[in-house]
C-alpha cells in the first residue's frame, strides 16, 4: 500500500513539472493568485459592486430625485417574506407602514412599524421611469414595492425623504467610474513620462523626476482646492465630473510614473531588448512592444491599488465641497450631507451608508492589490 503511494507521487509531481514550464506568465499569475483567497473575495466583492454601478437605474428600487415629503430621516425597514392570515403562514414578501408620532419636547418625528399597514414588494417591478445608460427607456426594477408611495427603504431616508439605499446604488456608478477613469489617464501619464524618463536617462531624466518631486511634495488637498476652484461654477455637472476626474488624474500619475521608470531602468540593458536594437526596431517599438508588455502584471496591480485612492479623492473632495454637487450623487455628495451633527445624531443612516460603501470599496481594491502584487511575479 505505501509503496503504492510513493509511487504514485513522483509520477504527480512529473505530470505537474510540465504544465509549469510550459505555463504561461498570465496563467502562472493567475494559479499564483487564486492561493490569496482574501483577493479572490475581494475580486468578487468588486465585480459585484461593479455590477450594481453598471445597472444602477434598474437595481435601485426609486430614482435619486424620488422623494416622499412625508418620511423624512425615515429609519430602514425590514423587509418580511411571510404575512400570518386566516389560512395559516403563506409567501408574501412586503414591508410594514409607519406609525409617526412627534415628541413633545424636541419635535421631532417618531417612527414606528405598523403591521396594520402592509405594502407588496416584488421582483422586477413596474415603477418610476428611467433610462438605462441613458439611451434605453424602461419602468421595470429589479425590485421594489407595488404602490411607489409605500414606505420602502432599507437604509432609510435622508431630510427630504430620499431614499438612501437608492442613492447609494447611482452614487456607486459616479464614485467607482472616476476611479477607473483617473487612473486611466493616470496611467497614461504614468508610461508614457516614467518610460521616457527610464529609457532615456539624462537631462529629460532629471526635469521630469524634479517635476515629481515638485507635484509631490505640495500638500494634496491644498493642491485639490486650488485645482478645483478653478472649476467655473456654471458648468454643467457632467463637465465638472470631467474636470475632477482630470484634476485627480494629474496629482495621482506621480507613483505610478516612478514605478514605470525604475523598471524602465532595470530593463534596458537587458539581452532581448539589445536584440530589438540589433534588429534595428525604433525606440517607440522596443518601448511598447517589448519592454512595457514585460512588467504588465506589476503595472496591474500598481493600477489596482491606485483605484481605491482615486475613490477616496474623489469623495474627499466632494465631502470638502469643492467637488461634484447635486443634482449628481456620488459617494462623497451623500457623505457631504452628514456633515451636520444634528443630522447624523437624528439619522445616522445618512453616514453609514456611504461610508460603509467607501470603506469597502477600498479594502476590496487594496485586498485584490495586494494579491495581484504578489502574484506578478511568479517565480519567486
Amino acid at each position: 500500500m505505501t509503496e503504492s503511494v510513493k509511487a504514485d507521487a513522483p509520477a504527480a509531481q512529473t505530470e505537474a513539472a510540465p504544465k509549469l514550464e510550459f505555463a504561461g506568465q498570465w496563467q502562472l499569475v493567475w494559479w499564483r493568485f487564486q492561493k490569496h483567497k482574501v483577493a479572490l473575495v475581494s475580486m468578487f466583492i468588486i465585480a459585484v459592486m461593479a455590477l450594481i454601478a453598471i445597472f444602477a437605474e434598474f437595481i435601485a428600487p426609486f430614482t435619486t430625485d424620488h422623494h416622499l415629503q412625508d418620511y423624512p430621516y425615515a429609519p430602514p425597514t425590514t423587509i418580511h417574506f411571510f404575512a400570518r392570515t386566516s389560512a395559516g403562514i403563506r409567501w408574501s414578501p412586503h414591508v410594514d407602514g409607519y406609525t409617526i408620532t412627534r415628541n413633545p419636547v424636541s419635535f421631532q418625528q417618531i417612527f414606528r412599524d405598523d403591521p396594520t399597514k402592509t405594502y407588496p414588494v416584488r421582483l422586477f417591478v413596474k415603477g418610476e421611469a428611467y433610462k438605462l445608460w441613458g439611451l434605453f427607456p424602461s419602468r421595470i426594477h429589479l425590485f421594489g414595492p407595488v404602490d411607489q408611495n409605500a414606505p420602502m427603504f432599507l437604509f432609510g431616508t435622508d431630510d427630504l425623504g430620499r431614499d438612501v439605499f437608492s442613492r447609494a446604488v447611482y452614487g456607486a456608478r459616479v464614485s467607482m467610474s472616476i476611479g477607473l477613469v483617473g487612473v486611466v489617464l493616470s496611467l497614461v501619464l504614468g508610461i508614457i513620462l516614467g518610460g521616457i524618463s527610464g529609457y532615456f536617462g539624462g537631462g529629460i531624466d532629471d526635469a521630469i523626476q524634479r517635476v515629481i518631486e515638485f507635484l509631490r511634495s505640495i500638500p494634496t488637498i491644498p493642491l485639490w482646492m486650488g485645482l478645483a476652484a478653478a472649476i467655473p461654477l456654471s458648468w454643467p455637472p457632467l463637465r465638472v465630473y470631467f474636470a475632477i476626474t482630470i484634476i485627480l488624474s494629474l496629482v495621482g500619475w506621480t507613483t505610478l510614473g516612478r514605478q514605470v521608470r525604475g523598471r524602465f531602468v532595470a530593463l534596458k540593458h537587458e539581452d532581448f531588448v539589445l536584440a530589438a536594437r540589433l534588429d534595428s526596431c525604433s525606440e517607440m517599438r522596443i518601448i511598447l512592444h517589448h519592454m512595457v508588455p514585460s512588467f504588465t502584471s506589476h503595472i496591474i496591480a500598481s493600477i489596482t491599488l491606485a483605484i481605491p485612492q482615486m475613490i477616496i479623492s474623489e469623495t474627499a473632495l466632494s465631502f470638502l465641497g469643492i467637488g461634484l454637487h447635486p443634482p449628481v450623487v456620488s459617494w462623497g455628495v451623500l457623505l457631504q450631507s452628514a456633515g451636520n451633527i444634528r443630522a447624523v445624531a437624528t439619522a445616522p443612516w445618512i453616514l453609514f451608508v456611504p461610508a460603509t460603501a467607501v470603506v469597502v470599496a477600498v479594502l476590496a481594491f487594496n485586498f485584490m492589490g495586494d494579491g495581484l502584487r504578489d502574484a506578478a511575479d511568479p517565480y519567486t
